[in-house]
């Protein structure tokens, strides 16, 4: 249905993500969706900032806010279930695509050309979606600090391994993300005012 867009994406806080674990705090895609837009900003301001870098910081934070967005029509489907082999990742993004492409064809003809590049990524966001991804596991990688906070231990070896995966990427700008602001996701909610 043309003009449905919106509403769709407003549907992104109905889909929870981390389904295979037991959670102290259910996180909906709309959360991490934010959550993803406002790191990989951080990212590219701290590539600017940092290491000089030119990067176009306010899209990389619009890249961040729609990557799940497809979820909506196809929901989460769990990293172990997702890269279970080469033949499932094809076929997921096959869904994944196809998707995108319902959605798009849920915005008049004359916006389309407007939101079509941050769902089929193109050659002039590739080197802006390292950005995105970073950001996502980074994302994954509070999730595990929060749960661990709660006493949920379910998530002690999902927070080495993404961890490791963060690490993994050789991103300069995430290795600062890491080392001077994820401590204080350790911290209460005094501390944190006190900080």
């Amino acid at each position: 249905m043309k003009n449905a867009f919106f509403a769709m994406v407003s549907r992104m806080k109905y889909i929870n993500r981390w389904a295979l674990m037991r959670n102290e705090h259910s996180e909906n895609l709309m959360e991490h969706s934010f959550e993803v837009s406002a790191i990989a900003h951080a990212l590219a301001v701290i590539g600017c900032r940092r290491f000089g870098k030119d990067i176009d910081c306010d899209r990389v934070a619009l890249l961040g806010l729609y990557h799940d967005t497809p979820e909506t029509l196809t929901g989460d489907m769990p990293t172990p279930v997702k890269y279970y082999s080469e033949e499932v990742r094809k076929a997921y993004a096959t869904v994944e695509t196809e998707a995108c492409r319902s959605l798009i064809a849920m915005l008049p003809e004359d916006l389309r050309s407007e939101y079509e590049p941050l769902f089929f990524h193109g050659e002039s966001d590739s080197e802006l979606w390292k950005y995105v991804k970073a950001a996502d596991k980074i994302s994954a990688l509070i999730k595990c600090i929060e749960e661990k906070k709660a006493g949920n231990s379910e998530f002690d070896s999902a927070a080495e391994s993404v961890a490791a995966s963060v690490d993994a990427l050789g991103l300069e700008e995430a290795k600062v993300f890491v080392s001077e602001f994820l401590p204080a996701y350790d911290l209460t909610l005094d501390r944190l005012k006190d900080e």
